[in-house]
């Protein structure tokens, strides 16, 4: 689904527009375990407004438990779960602006939530880590600047760590190597890809991973020198210089297009 693309967000959201698409590629590719972008949608057939409520209405019974307990790593880990199934309900179906929108707000609670998390436990939980790696692709997608992107991409970086920490898969390993290049982390990535291939049963497979996370490092460069081109903008903007961002017009780093898959807001 293609939203309207306007105001001083939308060179950034060229820019991140596709990374989504590529993400889900992906995961598509590598079924053998670990994180899958799919997770990011649900088969509830309410609309996304009626079907994000009950998860809502848990998340406030949570915050009045932690207003005595603010540190209670069991409730922040639970507040986030509800947090983030709020938002995937709220694009269940075929969203709105509006869905779209208000996912993408439960989204940043439960990047809030899961930061306090992080901060008071000791062995963080790998399946909820999975669950965040999703929602931080989604804010990446999302974001309305490019720092705010990179923000978020870091942040999903080290959730996809936890996962593949805890539970070292080829598809973890290489969705985390996949992640550390669009992030400029390329030595760290190309030691995930290494420990990936070990997990690589088939010469087939080898390949494909080669194959993909070759092309994403090529891809990577691209990106890290348009994100760099729209933060030089935004600043000259917010000095008052008033330009444009570079990337206006510029072509997609990852060979994709507006509606080739993800969102754009």
């Amino acid at each position: 689904m293609l939203f309207d693309i306007r105001g001083r967000r939308k060179n950034v959201v060229k820019v991140v527009y596709a990374l989504l698409a590529v993400l889900m590629g992906l995961s598509l590719f590598l079924v053998v375990g670990g994180f899958n972008l799919s997770e990011l949608f649900t088969s509830n057939t309410s609309s996304g407004g009626e079907a994000s409520k009950p998860f809502e209405e848990q998340a406030e019974r949570i915050e009045v438990k932690l207003k005595k307990d603010p540190e209670d790593p069991d409730l922040l880990l639970s507040l986030t779960r509800a947090q983030v199934s709020a938002g995937n309900s709220l694009l269940s179906l075929e969203p709105d602006q509006e869905d779209y929108t208000n996912a993408l707000q439960q989204y940043r609670l439960a990047s809030s939530t899961w930061s306090d998390y992080l901060e008071v436990t000791e062995e963080p939980n790998a399946g909820a880590a999975q669950l965040m790696t999703s929602a931080l692709v989604a804010l990446t997608e999302g974001s309305r600047s490019a720092g705010e992107a990179q923000s978020n991409l870091k942040a999903a970086v080290e959730s996809q760590q936890i996962v593949a920490e805890q539970r070292p898969t080829l598809n973890s390993l290489t969705t985390l190597a996949l992640y550390q290049y669009f992030n400029g982390e390329k030595k760290a990535a190309d030691e995930a890809r290494e420990e990936a291939m070990k997990k690589a049963s088939t010469k087939a497979e080898k390949e494909e991973v080669e194959k993909q996370l070759d092309e994403a490092e090529k891809n990577s460069r691209n990106y890290r020198q348009q994100i760099k081109a729209a933060e030089q903008a935004e600043a000259a903007g917010a000095g008052g210089g008033g330009g444009g961002s570079s990337l206006e017009g510029s072509p997609n780093p990852f060979g994709g297009g507006p509606g080739s898959g993800g969102f754009g807001e």
